[in-house]
């Protein structure tokens, strides 16, 4: 018995000796001995030269955070200083990444499970160049070394990273980007919440875009909801960063915050996140936080952009996006991002285009054959002149400041600017607008708009585009082939029962008018530009106006050069009363010829005929008016309108011309256009009230020739009653 216990304590001491050897054999181990195979191996597995030149050390401690007898295993915390590893041989420069030190803690008994269990690892002073060039080729693409096909039944499980200063450039040719950023320790950390309020402060007042609904809520809750917000108000910002640079040839420069520590595996452990970058002219700021960035499926920031037009967005977000005037918004960016399908959603903001202000919540999607915008989007006050960019209107200056290299040529008033087709196809979309109320200027006030965007594969629609105008309805449909070289177009406008005195509301001759203006268009057209699918149209041209008055004045007021110039020459300045004005015309490849246009007023009838041709922008037209009794001789004269659309050139027809101009003024062959106008007499108000041009486009249907309006109402009463 007593042999027995000796056998079991000699045993036991030579266990613990062991263990003591062991103990003191690492203890005092040089690891440097192993710089070597780890450099070999390390390199092996990476593709690439990898160095530890400095010393590898290991520290033992006891992890405070385990319990149990867990917590008298001491865990090793490995330092190895000045790393180094090699850029593949392509490269301009030979080092991809520089380490002042590297240092992790490893926690051994999951090592007997083949688990590699690393809690954090601490970055110091990293320096990291980042290179891609024309071919595609990148220095952070690593080449590993291709496995037999079988899992490696080790695990890594690394749970943050930490890191201080540092440097990192970008050279990306594919891209076009070139970045230095440089990272250091702020003096004092900020607290979350601290932030979000500076940031969301200082941005609003340099965008403009605070709103009284933004300053009822408490902009620290903004980031996030709920937990969310309770999670990312106890983090702080603890480093600041610089970054100098160029974008797609644009100046880059801005500046930020971030946490000191990113959580790899707890998913709920936010890391906050701040930016104010200026691209160019475009602004773009960001506080809020990231989630789970291994995966990286959350993102919700408090968002701002701003900048001369929305267009130049497209080379930084590859979001199609129209141009416009100077813009600034204010939102809430909520991501899950996935490698083949990820969700932007940009919510409830606001902010302001131009004079105009706009608010929606918009949701940019990938992972189908394109990625797609939707959403909604609406605004309260939108001014008509912030929508010419859409077409490519505008000043020179105002093109050139949102990036519009097209000159307008000094000749032309048909905008030649391009539309970007080849941007249709990156993109798809499905967006609703709606506009309360629309101001030209303070004289025509347009009553709505509503509309529905959708973008497929390179085709554009507006379906519908509606006006709410002058008590009236501008009901219009819009489709642009994209996909097509070179633009398909198709337009269809219908203008029903626009009230002269809501039309005109200054214009006081106007305001005992009772009449309405309706019409139709209906063309098609190709073309990259508004100029180039005018300059193409095909199709008809229909409007008609009763009982309301025009002068010069009120040309010069509604924009309508050519015509204050001919109304000038007939009539001088004064108001004149028109008891109806008709208008049919057809167009082949951009040349509208005049089927019937004819003005009846009390003193005289005014028939125009010829041609306008867009192509050129030519005009080609002769006014030959019929007085009515001995009022106005001056009227007996025909004019001639030449020149062009910016230049128009009005003037008295020779002697040759008033000859043949004198006398009564046959219309010719009009019966087909005044019936056809005939159907926009009233139209869908099931009405048979007295309406003048139904008595004068019945007349013009019948004989050819038209009579004094007067004249026309008394036979079609005396028709009626016959009847």
């Amino acid at each position: 018995m007593k042999r027995s216990r000796k056998v079991l304590n000699w045993i036991a001491g030579l266990f613990l000796l062991l263990i003591v050897v062991l103990v003191i054999v690492i203890a005092t181990f040089d690891w440097n001995r192993l710089k070597p195979f780890i450099n070999d191996k390390v390199s092996q597995a990476i593709g690439r030269p990898f160095a530890i030149q400095g010393d590898l050390s290991v520290d033992w401690q006891r992890e405070p955070t385990e319990d149990g007898w867990h917590a008298w295993v001491p865990w090793p915390e490995f330092t190895a200083r000045d790393i180094r590893v090699g850029n593949p041989a392509w490269a301009a420069k030979p080092q991809f990444a520089q380490l002042d030190a590297l240092r992790f803690r490893l926690s051994p008994l999951p090592l007997i499970a083949h688990r590699i269990d690393v809690p954090s690892l601490q970055l110091v002073h990293p320096s990291i160049d980042l290179q891609r060039d024309k071919q595609g080729r990148a220095t952070w693409d690593f080449t590993l070394p291709q496995s037999d096909g079988q899992p490696s039944t080790w695990n890594l499980q690394l749970g943050s990273i930490g890191f201080d200063r540092g440097d990192v450039s970008l050279d990306d040719a594919a891209s076009k980007i070139k970045l230095q950023v440089a990272i250091t320790p702020l003096q004092q950390a900020i607290p979350y919440d601290q932030l979000v309020a500076q940031q969301s402060t200082t941005t609003n007042a340099q965008t403009g875009t605070r709103s009284k609904a933004a300053d009822k809520k408490d902009p620290t809750t903004d980031a996030a909801d709920g937990q969310a917000a309770a999670a990312a108000s106890k983090t702080s910002y603890q480093f600041a960063w610089q970054v100098d640079g160029s974008y797609q040839g644009a100046p880059l420069k801005g500046s930020g915050k971030t946490g000191a520590v990113l959580a790899l595996q707890e998913a709920n452990q936010p890391f906050p996140v701040q930016a104010d970058v200026h691209i160019g002219d475009s602004h773009i700021a960001l506080v809020g936080t990231l989630t789970d960035p291994v995966h990286l499926a959350a993102l919700d920031l408090k968002l701002w952009f701003s900048g001369s037009s929305m267009a130049k967005l497209y080379a930084i977000t590859g979001v199609t996006l129209p141009n416009t005037p100077p813009y600034a918004t204010e939102g809430r960016l909520k991501a899950e991002l996935h490698r083949n399908n990820s969700r932007f959603s940009y919510e409830n903001f606001h902010g302001h285009i131009g004079g105009s202000d706009t608010s929606g919540s918009l949701l940019y999607t990938t992972g189908g054959a394109r990625p797609k915008l939707s959403g909604n989007l609406s605004s309260q006050l939108l001014q008509f002149a912030d929508l010419a960019p859409l077409i490519g209107g505008g000043s020179d200056e105002e093109k050139k400041q949102r990036g519009d290299k097209t000159v307008q040529p000094a000749d032309k008033l048909l905008p030649v600017e391009p539309f970007s087709t080849d941007r249709w196809k990156a993109m798809d979309a499905d967006v609703t607008f709606n506009a309360v109320r629309i101001v030209q200027n303070d004289k025509l006030p347009i009553n709505s708009l509503n509309t529905h965007l959708v973008l497929d594969n390179g085709v554009l629609q507006l379906a519908p585009l509606n006006f709410g105008l002058a008590g009236g309805t501008i009901q219009s449909t819009i489709r642009l082939d994209g996909s097509k070289a070179p633009l398909q177009g198709a337009i269809k406008i219908g203008a029903r029962h626009l009230k002269l005195k809501q039309l005109f509301p200054t214009f006081a001759p106007m305001q005992t008018a009772f009449g309405e203006i309706n019409g139709d268009v209906n063309l098609t057209a190709r073309g990259n530009s508004v100029a180039a699918l005018l300059g193409s149209s095909n199709g008809e041209m229909k409007l008609l106006m009763n009982n309301g008055a025009i002068s010069k004045t009120l040309l010069e007021t509604a924009g309508l050069n050519v015509g204050n110039i001919v109304i000038g020459k007939l009539f001088g300045d004064r108001t004149v009363q028109i008891n109806c004005a008709a208008s049919d015309m057809t167009a082949r490849d951009g040349l509208f010829n005049m089927n019937l246009f004819v003005f009846d007023t009390d003193d005289a009838v005014i028939k125009v005929d010829g041609t306008v041709n867009f192509a050129n922008e030519k005009l080609d037209l002769n006014v030959r008016p019929q007085t009515k009794g001995f009022r106005i001789f001056s009227l007996r004269t025909p004019l001639y309108v030449r020149g062009t659309l910016k230049n128009p050139d009005v003037g008295v027809q020779k002697m040759p011309l008033i000859v043949r101009g004198a006398g009564a003024v046959t219309l010719g062959v009009v019966a087909a256009p005044a019936a056809a106008l005939l159907a926009l007499i009233s139209p869908n108000h099931g009405d048979d009230s007295s309406n003048t041009c139904r008595d004068v486009l019945q007349q013009l249907r019948n004989s050819g020739t038209a009579m004094p309006a007067t004249e026309a109402a008394t036979k079609s009463t005396v028709i009626k009653k016959t009847k």
